[in-house]
């Protein structure tokens, strides 16, 4: 039989341990060893059944051993030390704390977070690095408020059937089964957030709060009473359903988001955030729901919008349409008008922040850039993509102009980095993982000390390996007396390639098999042989990723090579663990440029792990010769079966080569030198690189403090400044059609410009209705192409001088003809207002519909 319910019933602590249940309800022991070490104290064998989860521990502990534990002065004392650690650790000034204006709050709102594995709410890279965005934020005393959902089936666990195919699994989750808290009001009642839905049904969700360290994570939950079986289901499982239930989380998670804010702000007495974070679309309907607390509020639209955007962050993880939610127009209109319309939010206003090329398509990326002053991309790369993929939105500027920025993604090396290797680190180069400098240090640790951990982490892989391997097998109907084998599979002596991801087709979880004998070979080297241990997860709904798996698994499965590389179901944050710090190359293969950044190599990185990769997202950016291998890409080549077939064989090459000699190529003392000159450079070329404290500092610096300013401006003297300043874009937006380059006039280089000389120009610009002030005039000048086209020009202003009677005002200025070659130059014109964050930000730009004055020409 089958209960009706399902829910956990918590342990009572004697009073003697009450700072135990302190500890477990902050998941700050997620990356606190000394904490976790604590928790194993309580009973070794129990703590290695829940598998590492406290609040699990806590829950299976009997009132015997907790009795014990009471009278154990040692015991006591530790637990004294931890829990006076933690609470020096929430309230002890930080990084953040020394800046200056800063921001009071930043709101932080994601669709998943990866915190530890025992809060399965999370799918992948994007929820991975929220939850590193989120510790980061705690160390550094950053004070962000994070929003998310809570899902009940998480996302799911993958097994696979006999052939090899993913099978998913969705268990249920209790929210009093982990470390999390009802909020509730001051009265003691849980806190509802309420949504208007159309026909008059509405979605109510109770809010859980998840203290990550110093940051509190709001969690809504939509599994209450007072919903229908359909409300119910909205916080099932992460992205789940069809497109209904795909709006229905986000309205909940924007719309809701905002309201669960208010409210816990509201009873704990924490501020108010200041700058609101989007992480990717989803939760973009938050900008609506600030607009329409700020228009009932006495603004109008266009003075909401403009006070909402200057405080809003955007931040695009996708790098390809096709991973952008997009909702029918209708199903929007339906949502925000009619019965359900909002009094002071039009619902064809709402509409347009959506359109895009498709007037059928309301497009959730398109309204979160609209809604945001400050919108990136997550490596270099990645924001040059964003700003070809989101260019239309600003048409007419040079995509080196377009206001898309980046922010390279960055780990938390706490909960990555093995613990000896963080242990050897804080021995040898104090608070070094906490700093973005001293990092040659590392060349002064003995090669032997590092060889020596990274051959525990590597054993440590492959005993894990063998363990997921054996329980595998019996899922897919093996008998134990079959599996002697995986007794031998892997050797904790031989190169070990890690390739762990998610598995959509861009990523090629299949490469390596293009040429299956190759791969055999360099499997069963007989001097170099080489090992590869595989995990990730199809999309439930992508068969096309599940036969890539099936392949993998069909091909692992072989006698002759199943010792030599697996594939492990069921890719989590523990499993993850074990492979970034295990394996001696991570193997990155995706379709350039497609993944937007990627993170798991930065974790092998830091783990003394070799990156063999295609210069693709964060390790185009930072790959530097030394420090890995780069795989060629074959770009320009359409034919995506040659590509690959192009690709492999330089990846085959590259591991045969260059890994697997420099590998096994050792010294007289066994060690392999040039391998440990190579991880040495990477540690100290990517260390201060790729640690989240450095990402989460280019956001305070680059987008956060900028943003709460802005946000400031706009909200004085009760928001004077952005009612003048939607007057003003109004006005310019009237009046843009009149204003015009009407004629350059270029002087001072002769019939043979040469290096040195100075272009001297006077533009004539019509401005129609608007004042001088109101815009801005620049030449572009620099290299041209064979089709005039300027190629990453250079600017400069210039300078306004008389105005006509018919509005024409002048404009003179010097361009220095700084190179040689094909040069050339053009004027421009774009609206200027100090409280605009961009000069592309309206949208809007003049140029000569002729190359007036043009002078494309060769300099000597």
């Amino acid at each position: 039989m089958r209960a009706i319910r399902r829910f956990t019933v918590r342990t009572v602590l004697p009073a003697e341990l009450a700072a135990l249940g302190e500890l477990v309800h902050n998941l700050r022991w997620s990356w606190h060893p000394e904490t976790l070490d604590l928790f194993a104290e309580v009973d070794s064998d129990l703590w290695e059944q829940v598998g590492h989860d406290p609040v699990a521990l806590l829950g299976a502990v009997g009132p015997d051993r907790l009795a014990e534990l009471a009278a154990d002065r040692r015991f006591l004392r530790r637990l004294a030390d931890a829990a006076d650690d933690l609470r020096e650790y929430m309230t002890a000034p930080r990084w953040y704390q020394t800046l200056p204006d800063a921001a009071r709050a930043i709101a932080y709102f994601s669709p998943e977070y990866g915190i530890a594995a025992a809060l399965p709410q999370y799918s992948g890279g994007l929820g991975i690095l929220a939850g590193d965005h989120l510790k980061a934020a705690s160390d550094l005393g950053v004070p962000i408020l994070a929003v998310g959902l809570l899902y009940r089936h998480g996302y799911f666990t993958q097994s696979l059937s006999p052939e090899g195919w993913q099978l998913e699994h969705y268990p249920s989750l209790d929210a009093g089964g982990l470390p999390l808290s009802l909020l509730k009001d001051d009265d003691g009642t849980p806190v509802r957030v309420r949504i208007g839905l159309p026909g008059e049904r509405v979605l109510h969700a109770q809010v859980w709060v998840a203290q990550v360290g110093r940051v509190p994570l709001l969690l809504l939950d939509s599994d209450v009473a007072e919903n229908d079986n359909a409300a119910r289901d909205v916080t099932d499982r992460l992205y789940g359903g069809g497109t209904d239930h795909r709006l229905m989380q986000e309205l909940l998670l924007g719309v809701g988001g905002v309201r669960a804010i208010r409210s816990y702000c509201r009873i704990t007495g924490h501020a108010d955030p200041e700058v609101f974070h989007t992480n990717e679309g989803h939760a973009g309907f938050l900008g609506l729901e600030r607009i329409r607390e700020l228009t009932e509020a006495r603004l109008s639209f266009d003075e909401a919008l403009e006070a909402v955007r200057a405080g809003t962050v955007f931040t695009t993880h996708t790098p390809v349409p096709a991973g952008i939610d997009r909702f029918p127009v209708d199903m929007i209109a339906r949502q925000f008008g009619g019965d359900n319309a909002w009094p002071t939010v039009p619902v064809e206003r709402i509409l347009a922040l959506g359109a895009e090329a498709d007037p059928s398509r309301f497009n959730m990326a398109v309204m979160g850039m609209r809604l945001a002053q400050r919108v990136n991309g997550v490596s270099k790369l990645h924001g040059q993509v964003s700003r070809d993929m989101f260019k239309e939105l600003w048409p007419g500027f040079d995509l080196d102009v377009v206001p898309i920025g980046s922010i390279t993604n960055g780990v938390h090396a706490p909960t990555w980095v093995g613990r000896e290797l963080m242990e050897l680190v804080a021995r040898e180069l104090p608070s070094l993982l906490e700093r973005a400098r001293g990092w040659e240090g590392v060349q002064k640790i003995p090669d032997a000390e590092i060889w020596n951990i990274r051959g525990i982490l590597r054993a440590r892989l492959v005993q894990g390996a063998r363990d997921r391997l054996r329980k595998s097998w019996r899922a897919r109907g093996a008998s134990r007396a079959e599996l002697g084998w995986i007794d031998d599979v892997l050797d904790p002596e031989v190169l070990t390639i890690g390739f762990a991801r998610r598995v959509p087709s861009y990523k090629r979880l299949t490469l390596m098999l293009r040429d299956p004998d190759r791969l055999t070979e360099l499997l069963l080297d007989p001097d170099k042989p080489v090992q590869i241990v595989i995990a990730g997860k199809a999309h439930p709904a992508d068969e096309g990723g599940k036969k890539l798996i099936q392949q993998i698994v069909k091909f692992a499965d072989r006698p002759e090579v199943r010792h030599r590389i697996v594939f492990l179901p069921d890719y989590d944050m523990t499993l993850g663990q074990l492979l970034v710090q295990g394996c001696d190359v991570w193997l990155n293969n995706p379709l350039r440029p497609l993944e937007a950044s990627g993170t798991s190599g930065m974790k092998s990185a830091l783990n003394g792990g070799l990156n063999l990769s295609i210069r693709d997202g964060w390790w185009d950016e930072w790959y530097d010769g030394t420090n890995g291998w780069a795989i060629p890409t074959a770009d320009g080549v359409s034919d995506s079966d040659r590509r690959d077939e192009l690709e492999a064989t330089a990846l085959y090459d590259l591991i045969e080569h260059e890994v697997s000699d420099r590998f096994y190529d050792r010294a007289g003392d066994g060690l392999p030198r040039r391998w440990m000159e190579m991880v040495k450079h990477t540690l100290a070329s990517l260390g201060p690189k790729v640690l989240a404290g450095r990402m989460l500092r280019d956001y305070v610096v680059g987008l956060y403090s900028p943003a709460a300013g802005a946000a400031r401006a706009l909200s004085a003297d009760s928001y004077t400044p952005a009612k003048a300043f939607a007057a003003w874009r109004l006005k310019v937006t009237r009046a843009w059609p009149g204003v015009r380059v009407e004629h350059v006039e270029a002087a001072g280089i002769g019939d043979t410009p040469e290096v040195g000389a100075a272009l001297e120009l006077r533009a004539t610009i019509a401005l129609g209705d608007l004042e001088p002030g109101d815009v801005l005039v620049e030449a572009a000048y620099g290299k041209v192409g064979p089709h005039d086209e300027l190629v990453h020009p250079a600017y400069i202003e210039l300078t306004p001088g008389d105005v006509d009677d018919d509005g024409r005002a002048h404009y003179t200025g010097v361009v220095p003809l700084d190179r040689t070659g094909a040069f050339g130059y053009t004027v421009r014109v774009v609206p200027h207002h100090p409280l605009m964050a961009a000069k592309a930000e309206l949208g809007l730009i003049a140029v000569p519909e002729e190359p007036a004055g043009m002078t494309n020409g060769t300099l000597r």
